[in-house]
């Protein structure tokens, strides 16, 4: 029977030189090297640095008069420095394992049509907080009239916006400490609400997401979509991930789940991803992109997928054994001038889309976006304009950079 470690003893040592371990990121140097020393002292005991800087205790008596404890400690140490011989980056989040192309080359989070006027009012710049009006008109999917107010600061990030019928979107996110940020996404519309929860921890060389969307235990069952990743770096060029989605949109129907794995290879001026979704209630999917930097001023990308869906009834359905097969295609591309930007793509469906963002003051920007749908000879235009309506005061410090905007967690 092993003993339980006596700590009286310890507590009375430790306590000379103040090195209580709960104190332990408010010390100063000088105590610091008094730790150091009495470490030395404290035979019963063994510290260990984790991840995060801290420090925990564990009693060596329980572990040098176990061979089995000893042997996994030991695995585990040499485990850790080789892993920080490694020298791997954190890779970022599963959701966003093609960032490159489809948030910055192509066009799906730019393009819009109609006319767009969008006045904005920055109050401050540190915390950030700022008004915003947006008026359009022949928007597909955009209302006539949005206000929308946002909050920023290095721990709390809220944003809210509300559409002349009374829609209400609000986001908030906090960052709890350096790793971990919970994100909150709420909207309110006549037709139908929704919640959506996320918690995303990015360690030093992995990170790991927890989501949830419209979750509900009120009808006697727990319903929703829940969905956890995993994105890890295995080589400092390389990183796989794993996600798994389950879902159950009433108490009446079966669960569904599925499972998606993903890879991220960068190289000097390349990035390049794939991610495979295994066999669901709506078949599976293979999708690839490609991002490239050409120049300091030009980078290219091509995202490709691939969809198999069971056929339908009296079309060589699931008796049949027939797949429903459907791809795309899309290349893009993204110039960055001195006083604009503009990207291009064009996809397998014979779309041909452009997008020019223009500053011709610097408070006042103007975006121009077109779209030709060659197989369906149809043809879409937008104009936008975008002032930002500086005070004086916050003028002169953004010029003579003295006030810093914080890093919100986005």
């Amino acid at each position: 029977m092993i003993r339980p470690v006596e700590r009286v003893s310890i507590q009375k040592t430790v306590t000379s030189h103040h090195l209580l371990v709960a104190n332990f990121e408010s010390s100063s140097a000088t105590d610091l090297a008094t730790h150091q020393t009495t470490r030395s002292a404290l035979g019963a005991h063994l510290f260990r640095t984790m991840d995060d800087g801290k420090l925990a205790s564990i009693p060596t008596g329980l572990i040098n008069d176990n061979a089995l404890a000893s042997a996994v400690r030991n695995t585990y140490l040499s485990f850790l420095e080789r892993r920080d011989a490694l020298g791997l980056s954190n890779p970022g989040t599963f959701e966003n394992i093609n960032r490159e192309v489809s948030r910055d080359v192509l066009l799906t989070n730019f393009m819009f049509t109609g006319l767009r006027a969008e006045w904005n009012k920055p109050i401050s710049n540190s915390p950030i907080f700022q008004l915003s009006h947006q008026l359009s008109m022949g928007a597909q999917g955009m209302s006539p009239y949005t206000f929308s107010a946002l909050y920023g600061s290095s721990k709390v990030f809220l944003q809210g916006t509300m559409e002349n019928d009374g829609s209400l979107v609000a986001r908030s996110n906090y960052r709890w400490n350096d790793s971990l940020i919970t994100k909150t996404h709420a909207q309110i519309q006549s037709s139908q609400s929704m919640l959506s929860i996320e918690n995303d921890y990015s360690g030093r060389d992995f990170t790991a997401s927890l989501k949830a969307m419209n979750p509900s235990i009120i009808e006697g069952g727990v319903k929703g979509i829940f969905i956890a990743s995993y994105l890890q770096s295995v080589t400092p060029s390389l990183a796989l991930g794993i996600e798994a989605v389950w879902q159950r949109v009433a108490m009446n129907s079966s669960p569904e789940a599925l499972l998606s794995y993903g890879a991220r290879y960068k190289g000097s001026d390349w990035i390049a991803s794939l991610q495979v979704q295994t066999e669901g209630p709506q078949g599976s999917a293979i999708s690839s992109s490609y991002w490239r930097r050409l120049t300091d001023k030009v980078s290219v990308g091509t995202d490709l997928s691939l969809q198999f869906a069971p056929g339908l009834s009296g079309q060589g359905g699931p008796m049949g054994g027939s797949l429903q097969k459907e791809g795309s295609a899309t290349a893009g591309a993204k110039y960055e001038f001195r006083a604009s930007t503009f990207r291009a793509q064009v996809d397998s469906k014979g779309r041909l889309s452009c997008l020019l963002e223009k500053t011709i003051l610097p408070a006042v920007r103007v975006t121009f976006a077109g779209e030709m749908d060659h197989l369906k000879q149809q043809a879409k235009v937008g104009v936008g304009v975008s002032v930002e309506a500086m005070s004086e005061d916050l003028m002169e410090q953004a010029e003579k950079g003295g006030v810093q905007a914080p890093a919100v967690p986005f």
